[in-house]
């Protein structure tokens, strides 16, 4: 797991409280404010998700070192 999907991931947790609040207060802002953070953060995990599995998509494909 690299740096991109865990911050991600926690972005994603982030908005998801923010968007559950929002909408139990009522508050309209704070619910589309989580939606956006929750949204960025599933943008960047999954960019993170594909930066290692080009990463292991390379390692798998060269030989080892001796």
């Amino acid at each position: 797991m690299n740096k991109d999907q865990v911050k991600g991931r926690i972005e994603q947790a982030k908005g998801a409280v923010k968007e559950t609040t929002g909408k139990v207060v009522g508050n309209k802002n704070l619910e589309a404010e989580g939606q956006l953070e929750k949204a960025g953060g599933k943008v960047q995990a999954t960019y993170g998700d594909i930066k290692e599995d080009v990463k292991d998509a390379v390692k798998g494909s060269t030989p080892p070192r001796r």
